[in-house]
């Protein structure tokens, strides 16, 4: 065997041989492969020696225009077919990206809020359904109507009895709490500035109620004396249910959305989450968890919206940290370092966005992207700490309140495109079954 023939072998025999390929006829566009084997090389050739900026912009356009950016006038193969991930990310590619929202840096309106008290453990304002701002200023209440802009006296309390240490709407936008400095809390009816009546004997005679929140029919209140107390307002032995574990001064009281949980936070540094179904009027009542990561005054707390069993607390001067709990298990999620003293925490209704009100050194507000806690933007405008803040009722707008005696509103959450429904929630597996510890 001659060395030709040997290499005329050798190359049969190998993997090598792909001097042969047959085009796919299906794959290809023989109206543009006749054109650029005809008339559109003697294009090219004419127009090599004009290079102009104007020409070559016309000519890219022109290709694009006529889908004359193919480099291949033969095909050998068929494209993949699209697949269903392909058609949901060409839809998705394009769908108009989401308008950036645009945040005023400034308040919308400032009010005068004078005699209101610099204090971190109390709660003097309040946003009712009804669209009625409450603001309570030393011992006199005030109603502010955001509907139309006027304000009106609501009571004014006896200098033995109080300041006025607390305020709070009921659920139907009537009636109102106001805790006292005295232990009691006076419950009145908004519509004919009526008082109905006074819950006395819950917290020790002398010790301030600093904090209120309403769960139906239920009124909660926390006091000096570090209780937590269940109060029935339709009997008249009103006392139903004691939380007993804070060491210190309650501070705060927030109750889910399905009532189910109640947090409370005090000035013992510690976050106590109590479940209503295992409350009993004979005993003192077991907390379900006893969270003491913060490492100074939890006043901060606001339930989320749009996922169940997660809750946001903010601790005071020493701490300043945000964290955020599953209160099904008690395991902290997240913290987040803020720098100053967080006092108050609201949550968007309508996106996944948190708000923090702060004090020293900038007394400023910080919007948060829920879960990245990425910083949004961060409002300047009080001159001591923000401590009190309230949403409306549409969820748009935030009222707060500092010791400057300044009541100041801002249009931080803006108007939703599509709210998230709390209907779309889903329920915790058997909610309504007390747990077995």
């Amino acid at each position: 065997m001659n060395a030709l023939q040997q290499l005329i072998l050798q190359r049969t025999d190998t993997q090598d041989d792909l001097d042969r390929f047959i085009p796919n006829r299906s794959a290809m566009d023989f109206d543009y492969a006749h054109y650029m084997l005809t008339q559109g090389r003697k294009i090219i050739e004419k127009t090599d020696n004009i290079r102009s900026p104007c020409t070559e912009a016309y000519q890219k356009r022109l290709a694009e225009a006529l889908n004359m950016n193919q480099t291949r006038i033969l095909a050998f193969k068929n494209k993949r077919p699209m697949s269903g991930r392909d058609m949901i990310r060409s839809e998705m590619g394009s769908q108009p990206a989401k308008k950036r929202r645009y945040i005023s840096q400034t308040s919308e309106r400032t009010l005068d809020a004078p005699e209101i008290l610099d204090d971190f453990s109390l709660n003097l304002l309040d946003w009712g359904c009804n669209n009625v701002l409450a603001i309570a200023l030393n011992d006199i209440v005030y109603l502010w109507d955001a509907s139309n802009g006027s304000a009106s006296e609501l009571v004014t309390i006896n200098s033995e009895d109080g300041p006025i240490t607390s305020v709070s709407w009921a659920p139907d936008g009537q009636h109102i709490a106001i805790g006292l400095n005295n232990s009691h809390v006076q419950l009145w009816d908004c519509q004919v500035k009526r008082q109905l009546r006074t819950l006395r004997g819950g917290h020790r005679h002398g010790t301030r109620v600093n904090a209120l929140a309403w769960n139906n029919h239920i009124l909660t209140t926390g006091g000096m004396d570090a209780r937590v107390i269940n109060n029935d307002v339709r009997v008249r032995e009103h006392t139903v249910e004691c939380y007993m574990g804070h060491q210190l001064e309650v501070c705060s009281l927030k109750w889910s959305s399905s009532g189910q949980q109640l947090a409370s936070g005090g000035n013992d540094n510690l976050l106590f989450i109590w479940d209503r179904f295992m409350a009993s009027s004979n005993s003192r009542t077991q907390w379900l968890h006893k969270l003491d990561d913060h490492t100074a005054a939890v006043k901060a707390l606001a339930w989320c919206p749009f996922q169940r069993n997660l809750l946001a607390s903010g601790g005071s001067r020493s701490d300043q940290c945000i964290r955020f709990w599953n209160t099904h298990t008690g395991a902290c999620l997240n913290s987040v370092d803020t720098g100053s003293e967080v006092c108050a925490l609201l949550w968007n209704k309508h996106e996944r966005e948190l708000l923090s009100s702060h004090g020293f050194p900038d007394n400023q507000l910080i919007l948060w992207k829920y879960p990245s806690m990425k910083k949004m933007a961060e409002l300047l405008g009080h001159k001591s700490r923000a401590l009190y803040m309230a949403e409306s009722p549409n969820g748009c707008t935030v009222a707060t309140a500092a010791g400057d005696e300044r009541l100041q509103f801002w249009n931080v959450f803006g108007t939703p495109e599509v709210a998230i429904s709390a209907a779309k929630l889903e329920p915790e597996p058997f909610a309504n079954i007390s747990r077995i510890r």
